[in-house]
């Protein structure tokens, strides 16, 4: 006799009283997708403060240690020049060269000059405008300076007085200038040089600290004996336009486009690889870079600012 087996019935049992319905499994955990268009809004609102704030780093805090790390690089170098005489006194140094030392010490000023009146010049200190003469020689000589961006070194000029005397040192010695005045838009012009005579002025900005209205002169004779000189590099007015007071440097604009870019790019490979990697391994890497990134598109906007600032 053969048994035979008697199918089981394996479906749920209906929901009845004290039995409670079936419900699905759970779906497992894991991170919710980020659709939200204010998830776009808030990377944009992140690369931009970024950029705002490497821009007021570079112009405030960062801009007065990198002042003082390249002035003390350029003392060396003026140093070391003056010392073997090598020192340029001629129309052929290049842009940012260092060439000479300007000492006010009635506003406790030591500054080395360099070649050059740019922005991107004038953020390491005082610069010697390239169609003058060299401070020191017969004629009329320029020296431009930031007044508050950068360590602001000539922040004080408006406090020197008629009758005050500084020296400036080249190649060629050491010179002593007496202060005529100090200047704005619009007050009398200083008595015209004599012939194989020399005189410097020394440029800034007025208004307030960082918003330029205008331009602030101090003119001072030499005093000391007048050295010759070689032709200035360019016919008076005739310098670049970047080079002239108040002007900005429009040749930043395409770092500050690529270094935008860059810092673009590293913000949407931070968030892919929130995705993928543990988030505080992500932060580890991603933020300095990001930093840095910012730090360099800042610097270059400043350049953008009017070179006296």
């Amino acid at each position: 006799m053969t048994a035979t087996s008697t199918p089981v019935d394996v479906r749920p049992a209906p929901a009845g009283p004290g039995r409670p319905s079936a419900s699905p499994a759970p779906a497992p955990a894991g991170p919710a997708p980020r659709t939200s268009p204010l998830w776009a809004v808030g990377g944009a609102l992140a690369i931009l403060g970024a950029l705002l704030l490497g821009f007021v780093a570079e112009v405030g805090p960062l801009g007065h240690v990198r002042h003082e790390r390249d002035r003390r690089v350029g003392y060396a170098e003026v140093r070391g020049s003056l010392a073997n005489a090598t020192t340029p006194i001629g129309a052929t140094t290049e842009p940012g060269t260092p060439m000479a030392l300007l000492t006010i010490p009635q506003l406790g000023l030591k500054e080395v000059v360099r070649e050059g009146t740019t922005a991107e010049v004038l953020a390491s200190g005082p610069g010697h405008r390239r169609d003058t003469v060299l401070p020191g020689q017969a004629g009329n000589s320029i020296l431009m300076g930031r007044r508050a961006g950068y360590g602001g070194p000539f922040a004080h000029l408006v406090e020197l007085l008629p009758g005050e005397s500084f020296k400036v040192t080249t190649g060629q010695g050491e010179h002593t200038y007496r202060v005529l005045g100090v200047r704005r838009a619009g007050d009398p012009q200083p008595p015209a040089l004599r012939p194989g005579t020399g005189r410097l002025t020394l440029m800034t900005a007025t208004g307030s600290p960082f918003r330029p209205t205008g331009v602030l002169q101090v003119d001072a004779d030499l005093i000391s004996t007048p050295q010759p000189g070689a032709v200035p590099a360019f016919r008076f007015g005739r310098v670049p336009a970047d080079e002239l007071p108040l002007a900005g440097q429009p040749s930043s604009w395409i770092p500050l486009v690529l270094w935008s870019q860059a810092l673009l790019l590293a913000a949407a490979g931070l968030v892919w690889a929130r995705s993928r990697v543990p988030r505080a391994h992500v932060w580890l890497v991603g933020f300095p870079v990001l930093v840095a990134l910012a730090l360099a598109a800042g610097d270059q906007a400043a350049l953008l600012l009017p070179n006296l600032l």
